[in-house]
């Protein structure tokens, strides 16, 4: 299926793009996630899924495939395996940077095949629920990148008041939650649902009659 998102960081296209591609500083603003390792332009990782009360677990990889600076495109592959389970997932993701002056547009198109039981709510919810998470993301990397990093931070601080620069204290990063799809996708899913449930609720009331 294919998923298209845009989102907006506040700086010019060639800061975001160097954010954008520091895979340890963005990988906590991603809902879910959690990076484990990374080897040049390849990575792995963890993403936490909940559906429902079963909780999912993906290990999977990805790398950089296609990098263009100049016309400020990225192409990422990723794939994913349930830990416990059959589910997997695979995308490709194309990320284009629009200079705004001083913001930068990120458009995101990316091609998503998943199975198992996310597969089960279709394109349009997962349509819904990747636009929320995508809104999360930004919203987090806009805070990081007005917060700046830690040595930045630093040396902020040595330059305004001390004459001996200290070291940045380690970065606490903390742990993953869980993707909850059907807190996320609220409305649409419960349409969803709807006629289901009312099925099941006129199945009820037949074999209680039968049995009368």
């Amino acid at each position: 299926m294919k998923l298209e998102n845009r989102f907006t960081v506040p700086v010019p296209r060639a800061e975001a793009w160097k954010v954008l591609l520091d895979v340890e500083r963005i990988a906590p603003c991603m809902p879910g996630a959690a990076l484990t390792g990374r080897d040049g332009d390849n990575f792995t990782g963890t993403v936490k899924v909940k559906v429902g009360p079963i909780n999912l677990t993906y290990g999977g990889k990805g790398k950089f495939v296609s990098l263009d600076e100049e016309n400020g495109v990225a192409v990422i592959e990723a794939s994913g395996k349930e830990t416990r389970g059959t589910g997997t997932a695979k995308a490709t993701i194309t990320a284009r940077l629009h200079d705004r002056g001083d913001t930068t547009e990120v458009e995101v198109d990316t091609d998503l095949n998943v199975t198992g039981k996310p597969a089960q709510f279709g394109r349009g919810v997962l349509a819904d629920v990747s636009g929320k998470l995508v809104d999360q993301f930004a919203d987090c990397l806009s805070k990081e990148i007005q917060a700046g990093t830690p040595d930045r931070a630093a040396a902020s601080a040595a330059g305004a008041g001390s004459t001996t620069a200290q070291p940045a204290a380690p970065r606490v990063v903390p742990e993953a939650q869980p993707i909850d799809l059907l807190g996320t996708a609220g409305t649409p899913v419960l349409k969803r649902l709807a006629p289901v449930l009312a099925g099941l609720a006129v199945l009820v009331l037949l074999i209680r009659r039968l049995r009368r």
